[in-house]
């Protein structure tokens, strides 16, 4: 990942960021309300050594003191020194206990001893390191080396008396509160990343391009409309997302396929990625162009182009290619323009068949020949195997590519589906990009957008798709259209 990727996902995760920071904050705030405060009290006890007062004696005695400091410290813990000072105060406690509050420490090249307690009450702090201090020194004067009259050599003196504390030392609210908030952040962001990471699905140019070296050629912005109002192109021509459409039919004019033909078959990778809008909202931008082109619906198991052009469904594919029927008897014209709709017919029991039949290939020959475009919607590639035999028979394959949806190993599945019979991919249409967010994609690319004169007007009347019964096709001849 690269630092605008992470910033990205920074954006992406702000709100799960910002949600667990508060958490943070709030989990730190009240354990330090709930937690009973602890005061803190410390003793400082001054070892010295009884030397005849000559100067090695003096240096020497001084190197025995501070190597017994340390020793002195960590005798502080032990029941011989804790017992007496539970003793004295009454503490209902034992010396494992109070060893636990009591801790003592020496600093470096001096002899002195700190002897800090810990306590919730503050009064019993201070009383504690008292006592301690008190008893550590009775027992270094009872168990050092004595002299022949019975008096030690080294000789504990408390320089500094424990005092009752009027402030606790925790809990520390201030200190809490930004660790809280401090592991509530990185705990965020790395959810985030990690999220971000595992992600498997395609959302992005780069994740298409990273699977398949054929272009992307053209950019579906997500409508959440889009099931109330499938073809934008003719119902709103002003939007954005029909723009997005017309992009598309520019880039489809200068893809160089290397044959003169202009024969896409549209599919997916799995249902409900938009193909069937996308081919559909395609052909009436290319009819709108001025371009003859038939909208063939090969999709034999689902068929959706006849619901979406609104057309009669009685007959179509299925029975042409089994000649039952002519084609100039079930292509049926759509609209003003020179948009031919032929659909799927009766769905018949042996699909693949059919469209990998020679009659489909006839078909294909003849549709070329009178046709500046022939669009089919095919079924989703993994599914089934109807799309990837059509594709062979065509000019190339365009599959769409649902943003945050469609996984990239169904993506690459999808692919080398193509690939394995040969079929050529013409390039890749990504559909229900996100028009909001961090995410999101803007119409710079892939259409204008706002702002260069397709403002909509709301006084302006909307185009009304064509109702069914409209002209019949006599025959498909070049004069006639």
């Amino acid at each position: 990942m690269e630092l605008r990727d992470y910033i990205t996902v920074l954006r992406k995760g702000w709100v799960l960021i910002v949600v667990l920071a508060l958490v943070g904050v709030a989990a730190a705030a009240g354990f330090s309300l709930l937690k009973k405060p602890v005061y803190s009290a410390s003793a400082q006890v001054f070892v010295s050594t009884e030397t005849s007062g000559s100067a090695s004696d003096l240096a020497q005695g001084n190197t025995f003191t501070q190597q017994r400091v340390l020793t002195y410290s960590n005798l502080v813990s032990t029941p011989i020194v804790l017992l007496p000072v539970i003793a004295k105060l009454q503490l209902d406690m034992n010396a494992d206990e109070l060893a636990t509050m009591v801790s003592a420490t020496a600093p470096t090249s001096t002899t002195l001893i700190s002897i800090s307690v810990n306590d919730t009450d503050p009064v019993q702090a201070a009383n504690i390191a008292n006592a301690t201090s008190q008893s550590l020194t009775n027992v270094v004067q009872d168990i050092e080396a004595t002299d022949a009259e019975g008096t030690s050599s080294v000789k504990l003196t408390r320089v500094k008396q424990a005092d009752v504390p009027s402030a606790p030392v925790s809990p520390n609210v201030p200190v809490n509160v930004a660790l809280g908030l401090l592991v509530g952040l990185a705990l965020g962001v790395a959810i985030a990343v990690l999220r971000e990471t595992l992600d498997n699905r395609v959302r992005t140019e780069q994740d298409v391009e990273k699977i398949s070296d054929k272009p992307v050629v053209g950019g579906i912005a997500f409508d959440s409309k889009a099931s109330e109002r499938p073809l934008i192109v003719q119902v709103d021509p002003r939007s954005p997302r029909a723009e997005s459409f017309r992009t598309l039919r520019t880039n489809l004019q200068f893809l160089d396929l290397g044959t003169g033909s202009r024969t896409f078959v549209m599919t997916s990778s799995v249902q409900s990625e938009g193909k069937s809008t996308t081919v559909a909202n395609l052909a009436i931008a290319l009819d709108s162009a001025g371009f003859r082109v038939i909208l063939i619906d090969a999709d034999l198991r689902r068929p959706r182009v006849a619901e979406y052009m609104d057309v009669d469904t009685n007959a179509g594919l299925t029975d042409v290619l089994i000649g039952r029927a002519a084609l100039e008897d079930v292509a049926q014209p759509w609209g003003r323009g020179n948009l031919v709709v032929l659909p799927a017919g009766q769905i018949p029991p042996n699909p693949s068949e059919l469209l990998g039949s020679r009659a489909m290939q006839e078909l294909i020959e003849r549709l070329e020949k009178e046709f500046d475009y022939v669009l089919f919607d095919a079924p989703p590639l993994l599914p089934v195997t109807d799309a990837a035999i059509l594709s062979k028979k065509a000019s190339g394959a365009i599959v769409a590519v649902a943003s945050g949806k469609t996984h990239k190993g169904q993506f690459a599945a999808a692919v080398s589906a193509l690939e394995n019979v040969g079929a050529p991919i013409a390039g890749y249409v990504i559909t229900m990009m996100p028009v909001r967010g961090p995410g999101a994609y803007g119409y710079g690319r892939y259409g204008y957008g706002y702002g260069y004169g397709l403002e909509a007007d709301e006084d302006t009347p909307k185009v009304k798709p064509p109702k069914r019964g409209g002209k019949k096709l006599g025959a498909l001849s070049r004069a006639e259209r």
